[in-house]
């Protein structure tokens, strides 16, 4: 069974048919929409403030999602997909993005709508990914423009995929 665990009087919100899976760790101040999947070993770890995720978002194995006191939150937006190892500390990921393996986003970042960061890239804290793009690398930079299209074709699936592997699961 996941680990759930108050802390500083905040309690984590699940929402429906959420697939936490047995080694998961939700602490604090969280809130998880509906239709979400948490891996193996991801840790969403709202002690020093808040984090926020959307509907039918997944969360790989072993991903971070963390913020800073005081400073930062987490925002993870609808049909969001976090790879592998992947961590998201105190940044704005916006709906239909994804978020390669391993990669980290940091404090204050946004990755746009329908954006896709690389795996293993490093999106510095501050940097604004646009709506749509591809970054990637270390410091991640902007690579090209997806088409509308195929940034739905590729995120939304991999999104929709996640959520039937999840109720393979319950």
């Amino acid at each position: 069974m996941a680990l759930i665990k108050s802390v500083r009087g905040f309690t984590p919100q699940i929402g429906k048919n959420v697939f936490l899976a047995d080694n998961a760790t939700i602490i604090g101040d969280v809130v998880i929409g509906d239709d979400c999947s948490i891996w193996f070993n991801a840790v969403l770890r709202g002690d020093v403030n808040s984090i926020r995720i959307g509907k039918r978002v997944n969360i790989q194995d072993g991903a971070v999602v963390h913020t800073l006191y005081e400073k930062s939150v987490a925002e993870i937006g609808d049909d969001v997909s976090l790879g592998h190892n992947v961590v998201v500390h105190g940044a704005k990921i916006e709906n239909g993005a994804l978020i390669g393996m391993g990669a980290i986003v940091l404090d204050h970042a946004v990755v746009g709508e329908g954006a896709l960061v690389a795996a293993g890239s490093v999106v510095l804290s501050g940097t604004h990914v646009e709506l749509g793009c591809i970054y990637g690398g270390t410091p991640a930079k902007f690579i090209k423009k997806m088409d509308p299209e195929q940034s739905k074709e590729i995120n939304q699936k991999i999104a929709t995929q996640y959520l039937m592997y999840s109720e393979w699961y319950k």
